[in-house]
């Protein structure tokens, strides 16, 4: 049963290139919003709190801050409105899943950049 879903998800499901990032990155993501007829492109920028899953069913969360109050928003990887994804910056943290992230404020919530 396995193979077949492999098989299907390979052949009929179209993948998009985006550049690989983890927890704790800082990314803008450009998504398309349709609004009756017209559509327009809008972006969310945030830090990365986790990455989910594996192949088409591939998700990720990012958080931002609107003025003072936080905002989250799961992105599917391979949702057809996703135009393009801006690494802004590497962060540094040690775990996969940043959950802690959202009860920091002020000069807690920052997180150290990663060289390049």
């Amino acid at each position: 049963m396995e193979a077949l879903l492999k098989f299907v998800q390979d052949e009929f499901v179209t993948k998009k290139e985006f550049p690989e990032f983890g927890a704790g990155d800082t990314i803008t993501v450009y998504y398309e919003i349709r609004e009756g007829e017209k559509t327009r492109t809008q972006f969310f920028r945030g830090v990365v709190i986790q990455v989910k899953g594996t192949g088409v069913t591939k998700t990720f969360t990012i958080r931002k801050m609107s003025g003072t109050v936080g905002v989250e928003r799961i992105f599917p990887l391979n949702m057809p409105a996703l135009q393009k994804i801006e690494i802004n910056k590497k962060g540094s943290v040690r775990r996969a899943r940043i959950y802690y992230f959202r009860g920091l404020t002020g000069k807690k919530a920052r997180i150290k950049e990663k060289r390049m």
